[in-house]
This record gives structure tokens, sequence and C-alpha cells, in this order.
């Protein structure tokens, strides 16, 4: 079996088939298998585990799951690439490849009686341009997975680890941490791809947690509070707020007053969880008509 990492390699495959990469779809293939590899290690993949992996390209970390794992169900948006995928997964008689948009995919039916008979496991070397939906979708969901590894534009993996007082720190540091663990594995340069992307990327992985870290009253109002506050991330707590919800200034102060949160700081500053004390403390006054955002 041939080493799909090898530039030689990916353009024979490319030049037989009458295929070009496609910025539609962000494909730039991995050329380096030690970074392959540690990708793969940081998932935990195991001899009984059930993988996801998005985006196969022509099955370079396919190869490698295969390897690893029990069972490999990767999933391929690029028509054209499957005939590839079935020529170089030739081998590998533990991977099932489908063909379609992860975004708009029943993952419950491609897992099929699979899933909850092994351990699941989310892999992938995620687009760019739907990497947050991607992410976000899969911990928003009841999908009973262990851990998902994702290698990802390096500005997007920052923001998602995100602590208070950072320049990365945001409303998606808050999402992505309120469902899981998230933690940075290793930085990925660009020269190890091709044809080489314009940005770092970086490998970042989730644990799920198995009930969120923090208490709400209302889900939702938590979102939009936190939403509110990173608008105009300049403004102060207390101007975010009265900016962007529909909850009176007076309400707001006598709320931030109950949770000792002075308001004149910045929403960057606040940890999910003193999110959520102001989210509880609103929600005793009720919800205003669309909350988030006037």
């Amino acid at each position: 079996m041939e080493k799909l990492t090898s530039p030689r390699v990916i353009e024979t495959i490319l030049r037989k088939n009458a295929l070009h990469f496609n910025k539609r779809f962000g494909q730039n293939f991995l050329i380096d298998e030690n970074i392959v590899r540690k990708i793969v290690d940081a998932g935990e993949v195991g001899e009984e585990d059930l993988v996801l992996e998005i985006g196969s390209g022509i099955g370079t970390m396919t190869q490698v799951l295969s390897e690893c794992a029990k069972k490999v169900i990767t999933v391929e948006i690029d028509k054209k690439l499957i005939p590839v995928l079935k020529e170089t997964l030739a081998d590998c008689t533990n991977v099932e490849i489908i063909q379609g948009d992860i975004l708009k995919t029943n993952i419950r039916e491609i897992l099929g009686d699979d899933l909850g008979k092994m351990p699941l496991k989310i892999i992938a070397n995620l687009p760019y341009y739907v990497t947050t939906p991607i992410i976000m979708g899969f911990l928003e969901s009841d999908l009973p997975f262990e851990g998902m590894t994702f290698m990802i534009q390096k500005e997007v993996g920052e923001r998602l680890c995100g602590k208070p007082g950072t320049k990365a720190y945001g409303s998606l540091s808050i999402a992505a941490q309120f469902y899981s663990d998230v933690t940075i594995d290793f930085n990925v340069p660009s020269h190890v791809f091709m044809p080489k992307p314009k940005v770092d990327s970086i490998v970042v992985s989730f644990k799920k947690l198995a009930e969120p870290r923090i208490h709400l009253e209302n889900q939702k109002l938590f979102f939009s509070v936190v939403k509110a506050s990173f608008l105009n991330r300049r403004k102060t707590l207390i101007n975010g707020l009265s900016m962007n919800t529909n909850y009176e200034k007076e309400i707001i102060l006598e709320v931030l007053k109950e949770c000792a949160i002075e308001p004149g700081i910045r929403g960057e500053m606040l940890t999910g969880s003193e999110f959520a004390k102001i989210a509880n403390g609103l929600y005793a006054y009720g919800i205003p008509e669309e909350p988030v955002s006037k």
C-alpha cells in the first residue's frame, strides 16, 4: 500500500484521475506521515473503536485510522474523490466510504447498528470554512462519542481554548467549554500540506462532558447574554447587555449587583460560571421577546 503522504503519489493520483485541488472544499492534503500519526494518537484511537472521519481526501489519514481502529466510517463531500478512495483504500477492509456533506448527513443513520456497540471517536482535518458549524453541531448533539480530534485553523483552535482576559477568548470559547473539555494537542505548520495553505493549523481535542459544567435556568438565555456581551468587545458589560438585549438597564444593574459583578468590567473578563449567574438572575425577571439583540 503506497503512502499517500508522498507528494509524488498525490500528483500521480490527481493526474491519473484528471483532478485538481478543490478550493471550494478546502482541499489541502497532508504530506507528513508523522503528523498524520500524531493526529490519530491524539485521538486515542484503539483497536475496539468505531471512528467517524470527516473529509477523507484521498484517504491519507483513513489508511492510518484503519490500522488502529476496529471500524472506520469516512464521509467525503467531493464526489470526484470517491473512485480514488475506492482505489487507495481497497486494502482497508474495515473502512466504509460515504459520499455526502457531513452537515446534511444523518449521522446516526450512517453509523447504524455499530453506534453504542463500540466506543465512538470523531477525527478530521476540517476545512476552515465549516469548522465552527461542524464542531458545535457535534457538541450540541446527543451522539454518544468519547472524544473528537480535529485539525483546524490555528486562530480558531486558540479561540476554542481561549481563557478569560485573553484576546482569543470569546463566545465560541464559552460555548465549546460549556459542553466539553478542550485541549490543544500540537501546532501544524503550513509546509506539511499540499498545496500549502496561507495559515498554520492546530490539532485540538474535545472530551464531551456527561452534563454541562454549569447550571442554567435557561440555556438559550445564557448564550444570548454571552453573545450580547461580546458583540462590542470594547464596551463595558453593562453597556453591552443594555445595547444588545431587551432587558431594562435598571434590571441588568440589579442583577449584576446581586451577582457581585462590576458593571464597568468588560465581558471578556468573565468566566462561563459568571455569565451563568447573570443569565440565571435575569431569568427571574422573565424573558423579553427576542432577547439576543435589538
